[in-house]
């Protein structure tokens, strides 16, 4: 309760004033990472696990007969690689998939794109929740999703689904590279393109959580070429990095898993002779060890299925947080200006950039350092 007590120190003079600030006082910042290099964590089930990582082709949106139909289509094509990677070979305790296999990948303005997205949760999730459970395996995937709460927005989420068949989490993307292509850039909305508002809403935790789970402490992204944002998953605790892609470096997978010391995982989309995309964009899955080294690979456009083992329990005995430089290099890293502020996305739905090239110039406006 707020307190108040007058005190005259001179008749005729000011009144002095003893007031109680805890009312004003800002909120504390929860303890996002421990000083002494431990992390939180979940009892292992056991000390060694199967990952499973399914390469595969999902029917673009855009050209199915509708988007229901689509869906479907797209939901029973996990469903049988799901049904593969759970019958053949080792049991998993993960499968992971694309950032596209229920939606593919969709071009055109955001009203176009709007259309070919799910909810998370939703059918789709509800379904392979069902397919999860009977698994008993977690699945991770990725999608383009809406959310009312986000009106006009197109999220970049990584749903992870439990043994349980239900929704453990769902990952925002962090940020999107910036000046990648010349001419455009990627409209979708991130934690950092609305991060005042993400974090009012759902707390400064969830920007870069991790989840803690009975298979070790899983973190899932599909930010590309970004040692920083992996950099602050490694100081909250991860163990394993999960990644979705269309098109990416196995250098930057094998990079983050070394530096960071984690286990990591990248599935990426493949894309048939008919979609007209280059074979070379598609493929090239891998599961990585901590120091970078690959334990599988598909090199190939192909679709299949890649699995290893982690001995997680191994790994995790004596383990600390990364042991990175910060108080060295922190004088330069505070007088790094970042070229485009925060929350540069949040904007009226009415106000959002329609397309990629609309995206640039919103960017170029917001530049620090072109203006």
């Amino acid at each position: 309760m707020t307190r108040f007590r007058l005190k005259a120190i001179i008749p005729g003079a000011v009144i002095g004033c003893i007031v109680s600030l805890s009312a004003w006082a800002a909120p504390e910042m929860p303890l996002l990472v421990r000083p002494d290099g431990s992390y939180p964590v979940a009892p292992l089930e056991k000390p060694v696990i199967v990952i499973k990582v399914v390469q595969h082709a999902p029917v673009n949106l855009q050209k199915a007969p509708s988007v229901k139909e689509g869906l479907a289509t797209n939901v029973e094509r996990m469903a049988h690689w799901i049904n593969q990677a759970c019958t053949k070979g080792k049991k998993p305790d993960i499968i992971l998939f694309n950032e596209f296999p229920l939606t593919g990948y969709s071009a055109g303005s955001r009203a176009e794109k709007l259309q070919f997205t799910i909810q998370v949760p939703g059918p789709e999730t509800m379904r392979i929740g069902e397919l999860a459970k009977a698994c008993d395996t977690y699945v991770v995937f990725g999608s383009y999703a809406t959310d009312p709460d986000w009106p006009g927005h197109i999220l970049s989420l990584n749903p992870v689904i439990g043994r349980d068949g239900k929704l453990r989490k769902a990952y925002w993307k962090s940020r999107n590279i910036l000046r990648l292509n010349p001419g455009e850039e990627i409209p979708t909305t991130t934690v950092e393109a609305v991060r005042d508002r993400f974090r009012a809403k759902y707390g400064i935790e969830e920007e870069f959580p991790v989840l803690q789970t009975e298979f070790g402490n899983l973190v899932v992204s599909t930010v590309q070429l970004d040692p920083f944002v992996f950099a602050a998953y490694s100081m909250r605790g991860a163990e394993i990095i999960l990644r979705t892609a269309t098109l990416f470096s196995k250098t930057d997978v094998q990079a983050i898993a070394l530096y960071n010391n984690v286990y990591s995982a990248m599935s990426n989309i493949t894309f048939p002779p008919e979609s007209g995309v280059p074979a070379s964009f598609g493929g090239g899955s891998l599961i990585v060890a901590p120091m970078g080294k690959v334990l599988a690979e598909d090199p190939s456009n192909n679709e299949g299925i890649i699995e290893a083992e982690i001995p997680i329990a191994e790994f995790r005995k004596g383990r600390t947080i990364p042991r990175y430089p910060l108080e060295i290099v922190k004088p330069v890293f505070d007088q790094y200006r970042q070229e485009v502020p925060l929350n540069h996305l949040d904007l009226p739905a009415d106000k959002l950039p329609q397309t990629n090239q609309d995206m640039k110039k919103l960017i170029d406006d917001a530049s620090r350092w072109l203006n």
